[in-house]
Parts: C-alpha cells; structure tokens; sequence
C-alpha cells in the first residue's frame, strides 16, 4: 500500500541515489570530466589557491660555493560563494491516494515527475556551465503577447522555462512563463497578461546567483574570483579572436601556447554548431576521415588530434573553448540531498494546494585553479 510515508521513503532510499548519479554524471560531457569535491569549502565560501609561476628555489653554482636561495612558489587565493542549485518535484495527494491500492500506477507517477526534473536540470546545469553566472539568456525586443517577441538568441530557452524580464535596471516581470520558442524566427510567446517592453531576460530568481561558469572566466568584469582583473593579468586565460574560417593550424597554435606557457595539457574542446559543421567542412576538404570518441556518461564526439571535440548548444556561435579540465573543480558542500524539516520530512504540502512538493538542493560552486591553462577562440567563421 502506497501512504505518504512509503512516498518519502522510496525518494530517500531509492531514487536520491539514481538521481544524484545521473545528474553528476550523465547531464553534460563536460560536467563528467569535472572532479567534484568538498575541499576548500569553508562554511558558506570556497577559499582555493592558484600557483602563480614556478618555484624559484633552482639554481646552478660551482662546486664549493654557495647553494640556491629557497625561494617556494607564489600563489594567489580565489575565493568565491557557494551557489544555491534547487530542483522540485510536484506530486498531488490525489495521486498518492489513486495509487493506494496499486504501487505501479503510483510509480509511474513519481517516474514521470523524477524524468521531468532531470530534463530541466540538464538543460539548466549545461548552460551554467557555459554561462557567466548572471542567469543572463537574451535580450528581448518589445512585442506583444498575442505576436510574440522577438530574441537575440535562442540557444538558452526551451518552452516551459521561468524566467524575470529586466528593463533598465528594474524587474518589470517575475516568473513568466515562456510557452513557446521559435527557432527558425527567433520568436518566442510568454504567458502574461498584458504586453511587455523590450527587456533582458534571466532565469526566474536566479539574477547573479548561478554557478560561476566559463564565460565567467573569459569574461571582461572587474573581478575573478574576488580579484581585480587587473592584478592579476599573469594568470588570465587566452582569447583569440579569429574572425576567419577555421584552422587546424591555428587550433594547434593555440594549444601549444597555453599549454607552453601554464602548465597545461588540453584534454577537453567544446565548440557551437556552427564550428563544429566548419571542422567537418574543413576535414571533408581535404579528403580527411573525423575520429569518433566514446567519453564518460554515454557521451560521443569528434576527435581532434586525440582530444574530444565536443558540441554543446549552450556556446555562443562562432565560440571554441579549449580547456585542461583537470583545473576545474565543483566545490560542494554536499552532493544533492532533498531538504528536510527538523521531523526530516521530505515531502510537504505546499500552503493552500493539495499538492505535496520535495526539493532537491547542491550547495556548489565551479572554480579553475589555472585559468591561463584555458583558452577560447571566437570569430570562427564557416567557408
């Protein structure tokens, strides 16, 4: 007999695990090749160290005279906040009770609400990764409800999101529903009661509260990591603007260099649709066979000299990032857990509905130990 209790105890014992695996591990390639850990978390803060140059306690000298002055390495501290990541289930107590006397009616409910939370939460953590912290997805040009508006960009939304409409500086919409994309025109269609100004659109609640990801890193604000940009220019990562078609040449140019120059190898490169078709244009042009990679989570992609090259829609057009994933890490205060009140219940009842709702939470941020060990090229145009 399915009750409440047996409801909790299933998501506690059966499901938190299949749920935590699945979304470490198989919501994006790039999250796979991550480590995630707890080090460095210092109550609500994560304080990590970058090595700056080398040691410089090395020298050579005659036989008898005098030996190297110790010198130990030079580091600079990084210290970021952890991010607050939520994802909620839905369930009606009329569910619960449809499914009292039969248990699979009432699983495939709960299965039905557990695939809806990992298909939303791939597509969010995947644009994290590549986003810049903001919860920034497009800027939206004034329009109507019944016409639709128009968007710069569309690779950041999907039917069904929530998201705060911005327009200078003040929110002018919270929690409007996106309810349908246009991909081809670029248009979307919100559910709202009456028309909207052009405005910046961000992920509802989540205006500079999502996790520092890499546009973060290659980006132009004043700070990284809780320091000035322009005290730290040794340790920035490099950005080549090509403005032309793609190059293998170039690509190893650039590889090189970072690797030369920071004590990095390599190993991950995530490139938009549109480079990806240039690097198959470009192999096909001269007659040449594109290695395919089996990589962790299930995940395929090409092959460049050995190293996944990997298409994530998230990448702004034109965009190839090249990265030693070995540098990055997800500081966490713990894995994902369900919030639990101080009985350690699971699942509430939200106030005035007769629906019972559980969320899932990671305390978490992405911090690189070396960000001159990455680069991105932009300006990738295709022939």
């Amino acid at each position: 007999m399915v009750t409440l209790q047996t409801a909790e105890n299933a998501l506690k014992s059966v499901y938190l695990g299949t749920i935590t695996d699945i979304m470490n591990t198989k919501v994006n390639p790039l999250l796979t090749k991550i480590e995630q850990t707890a080090t460095d978390v210092w109550g609500k803060e994560i304080h990590t160290a970058c090595k700056v140059g080398l040691n410089g306690g090395f020298g050579a000298g005659t036989e008898t005279g005098p030996l190297p002055t110790a010198q130990g390495n030079m580091y600079l501290q990084f210290v970021s906040t952890l991010k607050n990541l939520y994802g909620k289930i839905e369930i009606s107590d009329k569910a619960i009770r449809a499914g009292s006397d039969e248990r699979g009616a009432f699983t495939d409910v709960l299965n039905a609400e557990i695939e809806g939370l990992l298909n939303a939460s791939k597509f969010n953590l995947g644009r994290m990764l590549y986003g810049d912290g903001s919860g920034y997805l497009c800027y939206m040009n004034s329009g109507s409800v019944a016409a639709g508006y128009i968007v710069d960009d569309t690779r950041n939304l999907v039917p069904g999101m929530l998201v705060d409409i911005e327009h200078d500086g003040e929110m002018i919409g919270r929690g409007i529903r996106i309810t349908d994309v246009d991909y081809a025109t670029k248009t979307i269609k919100i559910d709202a009661n009456g028309d909207y100004p052009d405005g910046d659109l961000y992920v509802q609640g989540s205006k500079n509260n999502e996790i520092t990801g890499l546009e973060a890193l290659f980006g132009d604000s004043e700070y990284l990591y809780g320091n000035r940009r322009s005290d730290i220019k040794s340790v920035l990562p490099t950005t080549k603007n090509l403005n032309s078609t793609l190059d293998e040449i170039v690509m190893q140019e650039v590889i090189d260099n970072v690797e030369n120059h920071a004590n990095s190898t390599v190993n991950f490169i995530g490139v938009s649709a549109d480079v990806k078709y240039a690097y198959q244009e470009y192999m096909a042009q001269y007659k040449r066979n594109i290695d395919i990679m089996n990589l962790d989570g299930g995940f395929k992609s090409l092959s460049f000299n050995g190293i996944p090259l990997v298409y994530d829609r998230f990448i702004k057009d034109g965009t190839m990032y090249m990265l030693d994933t070995t540098k990055f890490k997800l500081h966490q205060l713990c894995d994902w857990r369900f919030l639990e009140n101080i009985n350690g219940k699971i699942l509430h009842q939200s106030e005035g509905k007769p629906v019972y709702t559980a969320t899932l939470v990671k305390y978490c941020d992405l911090i690189c130990s070396n960000p001159k060990g990455q680069a991105k090229i932009t300006g990738i145009k295709r022939a």
